[in-house]
């Protein structure tokens, strides 16, 4: 595969659906001068009940698209393509990966009631990943894991507040906060846009802990010198979705962003459309 050895060259940012644009924009803040290429399969969202086999098969043709692109980096913005699929993404692929997991470990360490609460996809809940997460940190506190079938459809749906978005995290928080946790873990990343929500529901003595500002700290970290854009100019970004270009451009709208450049991505073969970046090259052959 082709690696990326331009400081102009787009970071990859790849998501089932609309979660990870609350990665994006912490993405954006922390590297303004970047482009970025934003991939939602929202066709096949959400991913959390999705088998292994196709979550490995689907993140390799996605990310293979995205290195057809000429990405510099990845961000696997989605909890559940992190714990399923990364380490087959990372034995492949050259480019700096950077994944993300449930904040289990921090939480652990802040918790003052040692009870910690984290919503998660069922996929990132059960995966071999987080059960280790649990067994290396849960002498310092009980770990409760609560599966949150429905949720990121809502998300998906813009739903962010009606009566069935606030029923279902009623039902999927209430009981952790019986329990005296204190700290509420968003293991998926289209739960950062409920976040107010959720905050309501847990009330102020329980804190939220959502990854974002994290990730973009370890893209930092992770992105090479040379391969970082020294450009004065704030990066494009270019949106690829699956589904309805209708509905991203629907869910943008609501985060204030009306002009987004958005694109169909091509279903089965994922065949990459010419896109320009700040020196008017295209980012995508073929």
């Amino acid at each position: 595969m082709h690696l990326a050895t331009s400081s102009i060259a787009p970071i990859g940012v790849y998501d089932s659906g609309v979660g990870g644009l609350s990665v994006l924009q912490a993405l954006q803040a922390a590297l303004p001068a970047e482009s970025f290429i934003y991939v939602a399969d929202s066709r096949h969202a959400p991913y959390g009940d999705r088998s292994a086999t196709f979550l490995e098969a689907r993140s390799a043709e996605i990310t293979s698209f995205l290195q057809r692109c000429q990405v510099k980096a990845l961000v696997l913005a989605c909890n559940t393509i992190s714990v399923v699929a990364a380490r087959a993404l990372r034995a492949r692929h050259s480019l700096p990966i950077v994944a993300m997991e449930p904040a289990i470990k921090p939480a652990a360490s802040a918790t003052k009631s040692q009870v910690v609460l984290v919503l998660a996809t069922p996929n990132t809940i059960r995966s071999p990943s987080v059960v280790s997460l649990c067994k290396e940190h849960g002498a310092r506190a009980r770990i409760i894991l609560q599966p949150c079938p429905g949720l990121a459809e809502q998300v998906e749906r813009r739903e962010l507040n009606s009566d069935t978005t606030r029923r279902l995290l009623g039902q999927y928080i209430r009981p952790g906060l019986l329990a005296g946790a204190d700290i509420i873990v968003l293991g998926c990343t289209h739960y950062s846009f409920l976040a107010t929500e959720i905050a309501k529901i847990a009330g102020p003595s329980v804190s939220v802990m959502e990854p974002s500002a994290a990730i973009a700290r370890q893209l930092a970290h992770r992105l090479p010198q040379p391969l970082r854009s020294a450009s004065p100019i704030i990066g494009a970004t270019t949106f690829y979705t699956s589904g309805s270009t209708q509905d991203l451009r629907a869910f943008l709208s609501v985060l204030g962003k009306t002009n987004a450049d958005i694109r169909n991505l091509p279903g089965e073969a994922l065949t990459c459309r010419s896109a320009e970046h700040a020196e008017a090259k295209p980012l995508c052959a073929g």
